[in-house]
Formats: structure tokens, C-alpha cells, sequence
């Protein structure tokens, strides 16, 4: 199981964090995404500790924080990161995101970009046209379809599909027993499992939902526009990104550097924790001599 995290308040709940480094060095942010937590970065924050103060939160709902009743939207999440920024007094720092950490980073990003001190991001989220554009899967496009159904509640809520199925089908290797109990243990209960429901639905393709598509076109727009230092890794095959879209995308962007791994579906940090977090040490370090 894992180890108990410190907490703090943030617009009256708890959201847990871990953290490693030296508290004077410069902040990384490390953002997860659906349905882990900061457990996803066990093992890269050691490797990137050397160079910065590495904090990887737990977002609101997920990992060791609070469980609220919210409808745990994309805006929800942005403003309790927010409120969890402030509360550690962070000014300025490197953003470090897969999945739906992805979509936060970039939205606050845009919002701030005097804060970022660059992004590292993989599998990210996009603004997509229709669902042709969304996963290298039929069988996974198929199934993040009927999560906006109905039949979304019962494959989340009672079966859990998210941890039980999603999770370790996107990740190459097995996942020991002791690593899948901790993804497991924020989502024992059916009404915990809300949080793992509303992101999937809040998926923006074919133009919905229309405010996260508009939050998050914004925020493409102002990250192809950004000039701050970028990482993108990209997993072979991918999940939400094939090696070629990954290359596409990088393309349109500047002061950008590609690390193509070496395998990889959707949950890179589980497969190449080592090669993520030397890279990304690495890139800090290169960043930081000027």
C-alpha cells in the first residue's frame, strides 16, 4: 500500500501531495490524470529531485484528497490546482502532465503563462473533431462512447471499469498486486467512483462539451503560440496519439523537443518511469545553466 501523504486545505477540503528535493531549487508540477494519482510519479520524482523541488498533487477526488460533492467538471478541477498553487505559495514552475493533467496544464498555461517555466506533457488532451480523432482503438472508442450513455453509471460506478479494466489494459507490463490495491483504494465504494465518471464525459469531441471545448481551444491555441521550453513524450503505438500524430502535433510547436519511447500505450509513467524521469531531469538541467 502506499505511504500516507501530507495534506492541506484548499477551498475548505484536503488535497495531498508528494514532494521531493530541495525546497530552493525550481518547482516541478507534476499532474496526473483518470483514474490515478500522484502515485503515477512514484518513481520519476526520485530521478528529477536532483535538479528541482519535485510536487506532484493528488487532484481533487483522486489519490489521498477529499472527496467532495462536486460535479468534478474541468473548471472544478482548475480552480481547486489553483487554490492548491496558492496555498504553497508557488510563483513560477515547470508543468510535468499526462492525460488530463494535460488539458489543466495547458488551461493554466494560457491563463498564466509568466508561471510556466516550461511543460513536459504526453497523451495529452485535445480538442477533437468527432470520434474518429479520439484513441488508435475501435474497441476503446467504443467504450468511451457508452461512458456518456446510462450505461456509463453502471460500467463505472458499480464495475469500476476505469481502475479494473482501462488502467491496467494501457499499461504493457503487469501491474504487481500491491500497485493495482493502491489505484483501487481511492475507489472502493460506488459513489467514489463519480470523479472517474465525469472526466471521460467531459471528453471534448465533435464540439462537447461546448465549455471545455472552448477552454481547451483557447489553451491550444496559446500553447502553439507559447515560446516557453516544451518536452513531448510519445508511446509506440500510443494510445491517444499515434508516434505519427505525435510528430504532427510537435510540429506545429515551438522551442519543442520529442522523446520517442520505445513502447508505451496510454499510462507511460508505469512502463518507462526511468526514461521519463532521467529526460526529464535532464531537460531541467539544460534549461536552468543559461
Amino acid at each position: 500500500m502506499d505511504t500516507l501523504l501530507p495534506r492541506i486545505d484548499v477551498l475548505g477540503e484536503q488535497m495531498a501531495y508528494r514532494s521531493a528535493g530541495d525546497p530552493d531549487a525550481p518547482i516541478t508540477l507534476f499532474l496526473h490524470g483518470n483514474p490515478t494519482s500522484s502515485y503515477i510519479w512514484r518513481d520519476i520524482l526520485p530521478l528529477v529531485a536532483p535538479v528541482a523541488r519535485a510536487i506532484a498533487p493528488d487532484l481533487i477526488g483522486f489519490g489521498q484528497s477529499g472527496k467532495p460533492a462536486l460535479d468534478y467538471s474541468f473548471i472544478q478541477h482548475a480552480a481547486y490546482l489553483d487554490a492548491f498553487i496558492d496555498e504553497l505559495g508557488i510563483e513560477s514552475a515547470y508543468l510535468v502532465a499526462q492525460d488530463w493533467g494535460t488539458a489543466l496544464a495547458f488551461h493554466l498555461a494560457a491563463r498564466r503563462p509568466d508561471f510556466v517555466r516550461g511543460l513536459v506533457f504526453m497523451e495529452f488532451i485535445r480538442p477533437m473533431p468527432s470520434w474518429s480523432d479520439f484513441h488508435q482503438s475501435d474497441q476503446a472508442r467504443e467504450l468511451f462512447q457508452s461512458l456518456r450513455s446510462p450505461a456509463g453509471e453502471r460500467l463505472i460506478l458499480e464495475q469500476n471499469i476505469f481502475v479494473e479494466r482501462v488502467l491496467p489494459g494501457s499499461i504493457e507490463r503487469p501491474l504487481l498486486a500491491e500497485e493495482l490495491d493502491t489505484y483501487r483504494t481511492p475507489f472502493v465504494t460506488s459513489d467514489s467512483r463519480r470523479p472517474t465518471l465525469a472526466f471521460p464525459r467531459q471528453l471534448p469531441i465533435g464540439g462537447e462539451p461546448a465549455d471545455v471545448t472552448a477552454m481547451l481551444s483557447i489553451a491550444h491555441d496559446a500553447l502553439r503560440a507559447s515560446v516557453y521550453p516544451k518536452l513531448v513524450f510519445a508511446g509506440d503505438p500510443g494510445a491517444l496519439l499515434s508516434p505519427q500524430q505525435a510528430r504532427e502535433f510537435v510540429a506545429t510547436l515551438t522551442n519543442v523537443e520529442l522523446v520517442q519511447l520505445p513502447g508505451g500505450r496510454h499510462y507511460l509513467q508505469e512502463d518507462f518511469p526511468q526514461l521519463i524521469g532521467n529526460e526529464v531531469a535532464r531537460w531541467i538541467r539544460e534549461n536552468e545553466a543559461p
